[in-house]
Parts: structure tokens; C-alpha cells; sequence
């Protein structure tokens, strides 16, 4: 039997990455291979036939944690002598990488515009470049992309930032595998799931269902509140928007900054923070509108889940998720928030999508991605 390892810091169902990672271990196992899962902490039971590996985390900063796993990791990958290795974030040597961040120096210079101008970017451009856990984060990049590894990346944008950045990186070891949603999960809801959906949203809020005019739900989510997701924008944007529009914030921590703001502009009881949202299939069932306007996402998961659940979705050209959107649901900049809610305005007054349909000639969905390593580690075995 093949034995084949998964290596990433946390074996978890929350997170995008974590999310595929845990899927992808569960089709391996399903297809007859012997899988391992390396991780630094486990916060989950494994998909039967899965052997999770914790090699632990020390204490202290981030840079000791990332050493501690990559020394680990690399020390299990050789002890256990795998057929095939995985690389699904930053490790030493494997056979294949999937290349879900983009280049760091890239991510860098994408998302610095959402920060303001003057000395809040300069303090955050100082502390990405003073940070000891990013210089080994780039050391690590560098060697991924110089060893004989091969790269699929989650997007057609993720694959160009790439070869932009190592240029000895040979296009040809270089693929595109986009994410899917699992279609038992996220799919358009009935009317009655949609009507419970909107119930619970509404719950949240005092307001949400008052006045006689049928209220506009519009959603975001992010694992964290980062600048780069545009939450900022988001509801400045929102602000100009009519008062039978809600905004429902799924995810992140500590959105005190958010809170004022929207407090601020006067619409702090239009603004519902959801914090972590367990079931987020039901989140996108009670919305009219998900909007994600990131500064940076190299193929942002709720962007297609939203897609997936009939949403009518707005994303922004830094996402490489905006492929599977029409020109007018793309934002050119999502720093410029007139524009974003002139867009806001404009989907408002849309019908709902008919079903997405996911484009045939596109490589995407997890039993590709699991295709395309068994046919690397066929590959290999030739050699």
C-alpha cells in the first residue's frame, strides 16, 4: 500500500486550509492509501483510516513554534520514509506543495493599501519586515520553489504571482486546482430553509425585520479581522446604503475597532458581528448579498460557498476567486468604497442567480486535487 503524508501546523475543521486538509486526508484514506497527518496540534477526531502525527508546540514566539515544525515534521518524514508527501504549508522537503498563500513578498505589497496612508502603513510595513518569524517564512519560500517539488496552486492568479516571483520556477511544474465547495453542504436553499435562515439572522438584531419594506441582508466572512479583508471599507460602504439594508460579520476576533466604527457612521444597529459561525451553510442561506472586499485572498472559500449557496456575490480582482464571477460582481479596487457601495446598490435591485454551474474545462474539487498527486506519485514510481 502507499503511504502518504499530509503536513500542516493544525489538523482542524476551521480555516480554510484546515478545512482541505482534513477533506483531502479523508479521500486519500478513502481511496486505499495509508495517510498521515503531521501536524503541530490536533483539534479533531481524524476521518477514519487517517493516523494523525502531533509533533506538539513550544512555547514562546512564533518563530520557535514554526522551527519546532518544520525540524519535526522533517524528522517524521524521513523516519517513516513516505511514498508521497504533501506539503500544505511551511515544510522543509516534500513532493508537492499546494500553493494556497501566494508569494509572501506579493501578499505584502497587495494587501499594504488597506492600511491608511502614512504612519499606520509604515508601522505595519516595519513590523512585517522586523518580524524573525517572516525572514524564515521567506527562507522557507525559497527553497519550496528552488527544490525539485512540484505546485499545484489554487487559482490561475495564485499561479501567475508565482511564476512572477521565482522565474526559474518552471511553468510546466506549476498547475491550477481550484477549490470546491462540497455540494451537499452549499447549495441554493428551499424557500422554507431560506425563511428559517433569515430568522436566525434577524435574531441578532432588534431591527432586522422592522419596517414594511423587505429588509436586504448582505453578508462577509473572514476566519480573522484582517486589513486585507476590507471590513473597514465594507462599512464605511455600508453607511451608504438605505436603512432596510443589514450587514451581518461572520467570524474574526476582537471586532472592537469595527464596532466603533460603525457606531461612528450611525449604523451600529444595522451591523450584526456573528463572531465564529459554526454553520455557515445556513449563514449564506438567509443573505440576498455576500460581498468579500479583500485586498488580497489567493482563492477565498466563502466566496465560492456563497456562489454555491445562490448568493448573489461580489468579490474584489485580488481574489483569485473572482475568476468564476461576472465583470460587474468584480471590484477593481476594494479601496474605494463610493464604488463599492454604487455596486452594493446595483446587486440590490438584481433577481437571484439562477444555480451556479461550475465550468467543465476547469480543474477544481477535491477528487481533482487527489487525481492529480495519485498521478504524480505514478510519476514517480516510473522514474
Amino acid at each position: 500500500m502507499i503511504r502518504i503524508a499530509l503536513m500542516l501546523p493544525r489538523f482542524s475543521r476551521y480555516g480554510g486550509v484546515e478545512q482541505f486538509g482534513f477533506r483531502l486526508a479523508g479521500e486519500l484514506a478513502r481511496r486505499g492509501h495509508l495517510v498521515d497527518f503531521i501536524c503541530a496540534r490536533q483539534e479533531v477526531d481524524p476521518p477514519k483510516g487517517v493516523r494523525v502525527l502531533e509533533v506538539g508546540r513550544p512555547p514562546g514566539l512564533r518563530i520557535f513554534k514554526m522551527l519546532w515544525f518544520l525540524i519535526r515534521a522533517e524528522s517524521l518524514r524521513k523516519r517513516w520514509n513516505y511514498d508521497f508527501c504533501v506539503s500544505l504549508g511551511h515544510t522543509w522537503n516534500q513532493d508537492v506543495i499546494r500553493m494556497s498563500g501566494g508569494p509572501l513578498l506579493n501578499f505584502w505589497a497587495k494587501s499594504e493599501p488597506a492600511f491608511p496612508p502614512g504612519l499606520p502603513r509604515l508601522f505595519k510595513r516595519l513590523r512585517r519586515w522586523l518580524s524573525p518569524s517572516n525572514w524564515l517564512a521567506l527562507v522557507i519560500e525559497r527553497h519550496q520553489f528552488t527544490a525539485k517539488s512540484d505546485v499545484i496552486a489554487v487559482s490561475h492568479l495564485v499561479r501567475d504571482w508565482l511564476l512572477q516571483a521565482y522565474p526559474a520556477l518552471l511553468p510546466g511544474r506549476v498547475t491550477v486546482v481550484y477549490n470546491r465547495p462540497d455540494a451537499s453542504r452549499f447549495s441554493p436553499p428551499t424557500a422554507s430553509e431560506r425563511a428559517v435562515a433569515r430568522a436566525a439572522l434577524a435574531s441578532g438584531s432588534a431591527n432586522a425585520m422592522d419596517g414594511a419594506v423587505e429588509p436586504v441582508f448582505i453578508g462577509t466572512a473572514a476566519t480573522r479581522f484582517e486589513g486585507r479583508k476590507g471590513v473597514k471599507q465594507l462599512i464605511q460602504a455600508f453607511s451608504l446604503l438605505p436603512e432596510h439594508c443589514m450587514l451581518f460579520v461572520a467570524g474574526g476576533q476582537a471586532p472592537g475597532g469595527y464596532i466603533k466604527l460603525a457606531a461612528e457612521l450611525g449604523v451600529a444597529d444595522r451591523v450584526v458581528f456573528c463572531g465564529k459561525v459554526e454553520d455557515m451553510p445556513s449563514f449564506y442561506r438567509g443573505l440576498d448579498i455576500f460581498i468579500l472586499p479583500t485586498f488580497h485572498d489567493t482563492c477565498s472559500n466563502v466566496v465560492l460557498e456563497a456562489l454555491a449557496s445562490g448568493c448573489k456575490t461580489i468579490a474584489s480582482s485580488s481574489d483569485g476567486s473572482a475568476f468564476f464571477l461576472e465583470p460587474e460582481a468584480i471590484l477593481a479596487d476594494p479601496g474605494d468604497v463610493p464604488e463599492m457601495a454604487k455596486r452594493l446598490h446595483l446587486f440590490m435591485e438584481r433577481p437571484t442567480p439562477p444555480p451556479f454551474v461550475w465550468p467543465e474545462n476547469v480543474d477544481s474539487g477535491l477528487e481533482t486535487f487527489a487525481d492529480r498527486i495519485e498521478g504524480l506519485l505514478a510519476k514517480r514510481t516510473m522514474r
